[in-house]
This record gives C-alpha cells, sequence and structure tokens, in this order.
C-alpha cells in the first residue's frame, strides 16, 4: 500500500513538476499535489496542517525559492521546504538554509 504524501510544489516548469511526481510515485507515495508559481497562488494555498512537505524550485523568473521560504516562514508553518533545482550555489543558499533550521527549531 501506498505511503499517502500532500505536496506543494513551488515550480513554474510543468515538466520538471512531473518529474517530481513521477519519483515520488516510484518511492511508493500516493501524491496529492497543487503547484504555484507565483507569491499569490502560493499564499492562498499556504497554511497550517495543509501540506506534508513543499518543495520548491530555487531559481525561477518571477518568484524565488528564497521568497518562497520566507513567505512560508512568515506564516509560522514548520512544513518540512525543500529546494530542487538545476541552477543552485552552494554560496547564496546557505545563509538562508542555516536561518531555515533556526527558525524551525
Amino acid at each position: 500500500m501506498s505511503t499517502p504524501l500532500r505536496v506543494l510544489i513551488v515550480e513554474d516548469s510543468e515538466d520538471d513538476a512531473a518529474l517530481l511526481l513521477r519519483e515520488l510515485r516510484r518511492g511508493d507515495y500516493y501524491v496529492t499535489h497543487q503547484r504555484v508559481d507565483s507569491p499569490i497562488s502560493m499564499d492562498a494555498v499556504t497554511g497550517p496542517d495543509a501540506w506534508d512537505l513543499v518543495v520548491c524550485d530555487y531559481s525561477m523568473p518571477h518568484f524565488s525559492g528564497i521568497d518562497a521560504l520566507r513567505l512560508q516562514r512568515s506564516k509560522d508553518i514548520d512544513t518540512p521546504f525543500i529546494f530542487l533545482s538545476g541552477t543552485i550555489g552552494r554560496k547564496p543558499l546557505l545563509p538562508h538554509s542555516k536561518k531555515a533550521r533556526t527558525t524551525a527549531s
């Protein structure tokens, strides 16, 4: 039996979101998901206990992954947040990831 998983995907590419969903399903998850790509759409679907996991593209043209993380943290939501991107550098992300761990503790 598959494990249920509610995933908010913050991603501007439908193809990349489909690849992520395929991999989660291969991992034997029964995925309920929604894809958003703007602060307004993310804000509309973000709330306590709405999602088990947020997976976010770090680099999008109109909404950065850092801004998505800030939006989630501004609502005091402790849902695990994972950056997933083909264009991410270690140096700019490190200060934000440390803050996220500190905030979630």
